[in-house]
């Protein structure tokens, strides 16, 4: 029945969902390169542990200005032409690594390509609205969002390949040309439906089907803010991100210092992390929503989910003293499934109390918070790890920071309030 009707209709529309899938994936490849390498970079560079903090720093500063700039400038100059700009960016920036030999070069690389892929997101999310119905859109964004699980899997298995062979500048070159090799076909396939002439009429019609519906009005930061679950939203995230940028960046180099796990072998470990975290996102969706059918508020179900998840975390504060690999993969990946579990529940918490013109800005406020957060616990790492040789204090913060974020939740988000915003 679907199979006829998407045929009666057309199918175009799912090759722009195809594009961003890919962008998606290539946006996780790119900026996950430097922390599959970084064993091998910090021996060649003599970087110490807070070098490596600081150029981490450097693409989550970026990356957070990116976060709350892109969206207008997307707006004053379209989609087609702003995430070329992006991923045009990114990609030099991921291939300008090569040329790197200072601390300060790889900083500087890291934070042109998080200013670039910061827009990978906003672009995406501007596209669906442009190409899909209501109705389809978060189906849409499903898809193209699993790219960066897909990302998260195969770069640990094709940057040691290439670093192996033909050394890692080309891993970061060979990666970073993945994306003009996109931008070609997203030059070819993007006209926006108004004008694209490979619609079907029908296709068309189905698509622009909302476009008469008035838009609603982007409501001010400033009365946004004044709301005090505004606050417990970004401190939660502000909390949270930072954990997860630290798995993403600082793993190999926690698998290399005390498990010796190199290039050779540093695949299947961090592909079991992470595709353990993709079940980790189903689990907390389905969750929450089971606990709505059986009764209970929806921001209730939310947070007591997000409890959940912050206990599956704590087991994580042990990892530094296993002397097994892979039970420490294991704990690991509890903690990652975790985190995926949590982050579908509070970016649905958001939508569940604000207004629909208010969401869009408070997801940003709060992946700015985290973004900040970021910065901040990539400097204590590094400091952390130089100080004292041991990955004993990060996990410990790691295995509390999601009991915290739901603390600030049953502080700072009241279950049965919703927010009324007039502009």
């Amino acid at each position: 029945m679907v199979e006829a009707k998407n045929k009666k209709i057309g199918k175009y529309r799912w090759r722009i969902v195809v594009l961003l899938f890919f962008a998606a994936t290539i946006n996780y490849i790119d900026r996950q390169v430097l922390g599959i390498l970084a064993p091998e970079l910090q021996e060649t560079f003599n970087w110490s542990e807070s070098d490596y903090g600081f150029i981490i720093m450097a693409f989550q500063m970026a990356y957070a200005i990116g976060l709350i700039t892109t969206g207008t400038i997307l707006d004053r100059i379209g989609t087609k032409k702003g995430f070329s700009i992006a991923i045009v960016l990114w990609s030099l920036a991921g291939m300008v690594h090569a040329a790197a030999r200072t601390v300060f070069g790889f900083a500087a690389s890291r934070f042109l390509l998080g200013i670039g892929a910061s827009g990978n997101f906003p672009a995406s999310i501007k596209t669906v609205a442009e190409w899909f119905p209501k109705k389809e859109r978060a189906l849409a964004t499903g898809v193209f969002n699993s790219g960066t699980n897909v990302g998260a899997i195969l770069t640990p298995l094709l940057v040691p390949l290439i670093a192996l062979n033909w050394g890692w500048k080309w891993a970061f070159i060979s990666t970073g040309a993945l994306g003009f090799i996109w931008l070609a076909f997203w030059l070819y396939f993007y006209v926006r439906p108004e004008k694209n002439n490979k619609l079907t009429i029908s296709e068309r019609e189905y698509i622009l089907q909302d476009s008469n519906e008035p838009e609603q009005k982007r409501i001010p930061w400033k009365k946004i803010i004044r709301h005090r679950q505004t606050l417990g939203i970004c401190l939660a995230r502000f909390v949270t991100d930072p954990i997860w940028w630290f798995f993403l960046y600082w793993l190999p180099k926690f698998l290399y210092s005390n498990y010796g796990i190199d290039l050779t072998n540093i695949g299947l470990p961090l592909i079991t992390i992470y595709v353990i975290s993709i079940g980790g996102s189903v689990f907390g969706g389905w969750l929450s929503s089971r606990l709505i059918e059986k009764g209970k508020e929806p921001v209730s179900a939310r947070k007591f989910t997000i409890l959940i998840m912050a206990v599956l975390v704590v087991p994580v504060f042990f990892v530094s003293g296993i002397s097994n690999m892979w039970g420490a993969v294991i704990l690991i990946s509890m903690a990652t499934f975790a985190h995926q579990g949590y982050a579908a529940n509070i970016f649905t918490i958001v939508s569940d109390i604000y207004p629909k013109n208010a969401v869009g800005s408070v997801i940003g406020l709060s992946g700015f918070a985290g973004a900040v957060g970021g910065v901040i616990f990539s400097a204590a790492v590094g400091l952390i790890l130089e100080i004292t040789g041991s990955y004993y204090s990060v996990f410990a913060i790691a295995s509390i920071a999601y009991l915290a974020c739901w603390l600030i939740l049953k502080i700072f988000v009241p279950d049965n309030k919703t927010i009324t915003i007039t502009d």
